[in-house]
């Protein structure tokens, strides 16, 4: 069943940012009769355009909200609150009830039907009754006065729904704890020189990071890599001290020898290709120094181990991000400012936060527009339950 909530309020409320969670929030908000502003200073809703490659990966299908909550590199324990609220099943209850259908694909990434990102934004605005103002919000000061670049407004209570990518200048007036935002969801930059290998990807990869394995898709850049795989990586580590290392494992263990015996006069490149991409393969050999052209048949033990090593456990030295890869930022309002129930200010009766300008972030796959879903959703639930 949609979460309905039905109380009716005189109070007027402001949301600061017209993206996933603000929207949402705003609906949800209007919905209840409570009088309602959106600011934005750009298009509405325009954030969830790229989400998805353009198709809108809007949730994940994994129904239990302590699992769900397990993707968030930052606020897992934050959000058991949230999402025993408002998560997966919700979601996707919600979206129908605005004419959005939704399917799964087999590695748990919900999609709307019509994999348009532009027809979720057409169908969540059109459902929102409320006052879209299209001004840049400059300051906000307590008693909620919201000054922005054209006009002053007054309201009772105000969201803050500003993304991860914002200035924080307009709360200066409150005392609030704000972590700098550092990119999270990126491609990263490596010493080792992988650019003649730009395009190339290797399915089903592992990274190990100090104690900890992930796995995945890698892609290799001009830069280093990037893919689903490097993404994982990078949030978890969004906020290592450069450089770090990572190591590799390109190729499930196999019996090295029995299939230099089985091939010897195979050239050790080709060989090497039923495990890896040729290309990848070349690359590998000559970067530790071992010619691409030998036959398997000379191939000795201490080039046998040296080769097995680098496809199982190759060691990479990661030097910074892409700046032009960031998807996701970590960092924003410290999740201790905050009430979880609410998401209202503990300091600042009236004062909300939603979405991606609090400090949680999570993997790729659905896991940050869950956040800005739930997260919107507590906050009109709190004001109305409140008002």
């Amino acid at each position: 069943m949609v979460q309905e909530l039905t109380s009716i309020s005189n109070k007027s409320v402001a949301v600061i940012g017209a993206g996933p969670s603000g929207c949402i929030c705003a609906k949800y908000l209007s919905d209840a009769g409570i009088d309602v502003t959106l600011f934005d200073k750009g298009k509405f809703l325009h954030t969830l355009l790229p989400t998805g490659g353009g198709r809108c990966n809007l949730a994940h299908a994994d129904f239990n909200f302590k699992s769900l909550a397990h993707n968030y590199p930052r606020g897992k324990k934050f959000l058991y609150s949230v999402f025993s609220k408002f998560a997966t099943d919700e979601t996707l209850q919600f979206f129908k009830s605005i004419g959005v259908e939704t399917y799964t694909q087999d590695n748990g990434r919900i999609f709307p039907t019509s994999n348009s990102s532009s027809d979720v934004r057409e169908k969540l605005l059109k459902s929102i009754k409320c006052k879209f103002v299209n001004e840049e919000v400059l300051k906000i000061s307590p008693q909620y006065k919201v000054k922005t670049n054209k006009s002053d407004y007054y309201f009772d209570n105000v969201v803050i729904a500003t993304g991860g990518h914002t200035s924080y200048e307009i709360l200066n007036f409150f005392d609030l704890n704000i972590i700098p935002p550092q990119p999270s969801l990126v491609g990263l930059i490596t010493k080792e020189d992988f650019s003649q290998l730009a395009g190339v990807s290797i399915k089903n990869a592992e990274a190990k990071i100090e104690k900890n394995s992930f796995y995945g898709d890698i892609l290799f850049t001009h830069k280093g890599f990037s893919g689903p795989l490097i993404y994982t990586v990078s949030s978890v580590c969004a906020r290592k001290e450069m450089p770090y290392k990572i190591h590799l494992k390109f190729s499930n263990d196999f019996d090295f020898q029995k299939l230099l015996n089985s091939n010897p006069h195979k050239e050790i490149k080709n060989l090497l290709s039923q495990l890896v991409p040729k290309s990848f393969a070349q690359f590998l050999l000559i970067f530790i120094n071992i010619d691409p052209d030998l036959p398997c048949h000379k191939i000795d033990g201490k080039m046998r181990d040296l080769i097995y090593k680098n496809l199982t456990d190759f060691e990479a030295v990661v030097t910074g991000k892409v700046p032009d890869g960031e998807v996701v930022t970590c960092g924003g309002v410290d999740l201790n400012e905050i009430n979880s129930k609410t998401m209202e200010s503990k300091k600042y009766k009236g004062l909300y936060f939603c979405g991606e300008v609090v400090d949680i972030d999570g993997f790729c796959g659905g896991f940050n527009l869950q956040n800005c879903w739930s997260t919107g959703f507590v906050c009109a639930d709190a004001i109305i339950n409140n008002s």
